[in-house]
């Protein structure tokens, strides 16, 4: 009996030493008002050096668009009745328009720059990602209750020129070029390499995967369920760097991730967590915790600061 309870301590002894989170401390943590302490800020977009937009709002009730002039120090929020709903996702298309999308089929461009933008309805639904093919036709992605999926083909006014129902959820879509593109979501991870019109899946599966991060033919994506791979040759074969259902590391529930390169990179998730690489994503340590609400973007400032935002308006500026 005495050997029995010496082994079962042994074994609670390991779990707890392997399970230990590695702490980072962060070098500087600055705090950015946003304005709101209700938004859900979803993501973030870069023009320039200068100037930056961050799409989110609530999901029933407001449309919310932060823009910045100076790279990210300082933010003005602005809200669009016309839309009404939360934004999950903006682009520049090859035009040079900005596009973004969102919950209930909602839509809104602008021609300037974002100092002005229009609004179209497009198909009820819950949006969650937009692509330009060319700079007349778009795709934009999303799903409900993870087993109901859309894919809608659509013009510069969001008139649908086809639809596509899938039973699954996708979470985002990103066109690295005119043919090629990938789309990420709920067990799913597929490829495109005839501009939209045809797409074929790749190996990945068993987990909702909620971002991809893309450099050439280089990809991390991560899962809600912790899970990050990797591929160097555009999907053809993937490497799992981080497995979310070991016992014996932390478990995450990951919404975003970027590489600066090869070797450094950064995800973060719900309560707060952002974690970090610096050996190609193989091992990961968790920075001090600096706010408890959940992380949905990342993006580089045009300084090298990392840019985090999330639920209740947070946002914060990190240097790495």
């Amino acid at each position: 009996m005495h050997r029995l309870h010496y082994f079962l301590f042994f074994i609670v002894v390991i779990l707890f030493s392997t399970c230990k989170k590695d702490l980072l401390h962060l070098q500087s943590v600055r705090q950015i008002s946003s304005y709101s302490d209700s938004d859900q800020l979803n993501k973030i977009l870069f023009l320039n050096d200068s100037i930056g937009f961050i799409v989110g709002g609530q999901r029933f009730y407001e449309s919310v668009i932060l823009t910045t002039h100076d790279g990210g120090y300082t933010w003005q929020r602005k809200s669009y009745p016309m839309a009404g709903k939360a934004l999950h996702d903006i682009v520049q298309s090859p035009s040079g328009a900005l596009y973004t999308c969102g919950f209930d089929g909602k839509l809104l461009h602008s021609y300037n720059t974002g100092k002005t933008w229009d609004f179209n309805q497009i198909e009820y639904f819950a949006f969650t990602g937009l692509a330009f093919t060319d700079a007349s036709h778009a795709i934009v992605v999303g799903g409900v209750s993870f087993g109901s999926g859309i894919r809608e083909y659509i013009d510069t006014f969001g008139h649908l020129l086809k639809r596509d129902s899938l039973p699954y959820q996708l979470n985002r879509i990103v066109m690295t070029s005119d043919q090629t593109g990938y789309m990420c979501g709920y067990g799913v991870m597929m490829k495109t390499t005839d501009g939209g019109k045809n797409w074929f899946f790749l190996n990945l599966q068993k987990d909702d995967f909620t971002a991809m991060d893309i450099h050439g033919d280089e990809i991390w994506v991560c899962g809600y369920n912790g899970r990050i791979f990797h591929t160097a040759n555009g999907g053809d074969t993937w490497t799992r760097l981080r497995n979310g259902n070991d016992i014996t590391i932390p478990r995450y529930h990951l919404n975003s991730i970027v590489f600066k390169d090869s070797q450094h990179g950064w995800a973060a998730g719900e309560n707060g967590k952002l974690i970090y690489t610096d050996d190609a994503g193989h091992h990961w340590a968790e920075y001090d915790k600096f706010t408890n609400n959940t992380l949905r973007s990342m993006a580089f400032c045009p300084n090298g600061d990392l840019l985090v935002a999330g639920d209740n308006g947070t946002l914060f500026r990190i240097a790495p």
